[in-house]
């Protein structure tokens, strides 16, 4: 039987590419070719194709984000993905969703059609070292969640977060609906916990730890 495709990117020539690369496989069939992410997952939703081939960058839905709506909606359909570039993050969030496979695409069409049969078969097609970086981003972020939850309140690091998202007192304030002066006191306590004399010492530390 033929391995049955969904296919989203929202560069016209690259999805019409991908289109005809699929229908010259004898062993595929393109069900449905969709130019951004909420396409995408209406067109799984309504083919319940095998295997659902995604732009990570996509407007509306990203790549990502399609794939952690048919994990949750339990749909079924295996999951590549293809990029331009590979930031950490993304192969983090991919690694932690189960995808199956990723694929850049300044590599040469055959190894996605590769990629692509060998996910159907019940394989992994993931780029090593990537993964290998964000498994350690991964490791690293569980070790300091586990770290600041033994020094810090939620609530503590909740507002760590929001010092380094860039926030100041007042909408942190604002946003936790208490008073400026309840936020200092709550940041003058996190900076004797972690040991710290600053926003810019407490944002490394943050970094250091993986919560950012």
């Amino acid at each position: 039987m033929a391995i049955r495709l969904v296919l989203a990117d929202d560069h016209p020539l690259i999805l019409n590419g991908l289109t005809s690369l699929f229908n010259f496989e004898p062993d595929f069939e393109v069900l449905a070719s969709c130019t951004d992410g909420a396409a995408a997952l209406e067109a799984i939703r309504r083919e319940r194709p095998d295997i659902a081939v995604l732009d990570i960058r996509m407007p509306g839905l990203t790549g990502i984000e399609v794939a952690r709506k048919v994990n949750e909606e339990k749909l079924g359909a295996r999951l590549v993905l293809l990029t331009a570039a590979l930031e950490d993050e993304d192969m983090l969030d991919a690694v932690m969703l189960g995808i199956q496979g990723v694929v850049l695409k300044e590599m040469a069409p055959q190894f996605l059609v590769q990629c692509i049969r060998k996910v159907y078969s019940g394989e992994q097609w993931l780029e090593r070292r990537s993964t290998k970086q964000a498994l350690e981003k991964l490791l690293k972020r569980e070790a300091g969640a586990r770290e600041m939850a033994a020094l810090l309140t939620q609530r503590e690091i909740e507002l760590v977060r929001m010092v380094a998202a860039g926030l100041r007192n007042k909408e942190i304030a604002g946003k936790l609906c208490i008073s400026e002066g309840t936020v200092k006191v709550h940041l003058h306590n996190i900076y004797q916990k972690v040991n710290v004399d600053g926003r810019v010492a407490l944002l490394r530390f943050a970094q250091e730890k993986g919560l950012v």
